[in-house]
């Protein structure tokens, strides 16, 4: 569901797919075929949530901002199941793994990963093509260039599922 809050309405790119049950509100702005998955939350209540193209969200992700800090999330990212991103950039062509956080004002930089679990601690600013894992979050060593293909590619199989579902999911009565 798009929700207006305030004076402020998402605006969306050309084909983006917001699946049932995904909330998104007020200041968010989806590039072209941005997807959004099952019961995801993006508040763009305080400030803006941008979001680049071919980007995925996945199911029960929770996006947010604070009155200081926009979050904005680059181009061809993708963002794994349970994952919360507030108040930070994650910059293009990254994989965020399945229930990590990450705090107001971190960079996570181009064609990284950020382990699935794992903190990143506010105002942390991790290089590009890097390996982030633990509690808190540290570069453990650089990805190698079959990995940083892998995961510049990796949104394309969202990109997929998003025209799958947008043609074949069917509420059953």
């Amino acid at each position: 569901m798009l929700y207006q809050f305030k004076e402020f309405k998402p605006d969306l790119g050309a084909d983006c797919y917001i699946s049932p049950g995904a909330h998104v509100i007020g200041r968010c702005f989806l590039g072209d075929k941005v997807n959004i998955w099952f019961n995801c939350v993006l508040r763009g209540d305080v400030h803006d949530i941008r979001i680049g193209e071919n980007t995925n969200i996945q199911d029960l992700s929770m996006l947010h901002v604070t009155e200081e800090a926009s979050l904005v999330i680059g181009r061809n990212v993708s963002v794994g199941h349970s994952v919360t991103l507030h108040g930070c950039t994650v910059k293009d062509s990254c994989l965020i793994g399945m229930g990590a956080t990450v705090l107001d004002g971190a960079v996570i930089g181009e064609n990284s990963i950020v382990a699935a679990g794992s903190l990143v601690p506010p105002n942390k600013v991790y290089p590009a093509g890097t390996m982030i894992m633990g509690n808190p979050a540290k570069v453990v060593r650089d990805l190698t260039d079959k990995e940083k293909m892998w995961v510049a590619n990796h949104y394309k199989s969202y990109t997929g599922y998003a025209k799958e579902f947008e043609n074949h999911l069917r509420p059953i009565e």
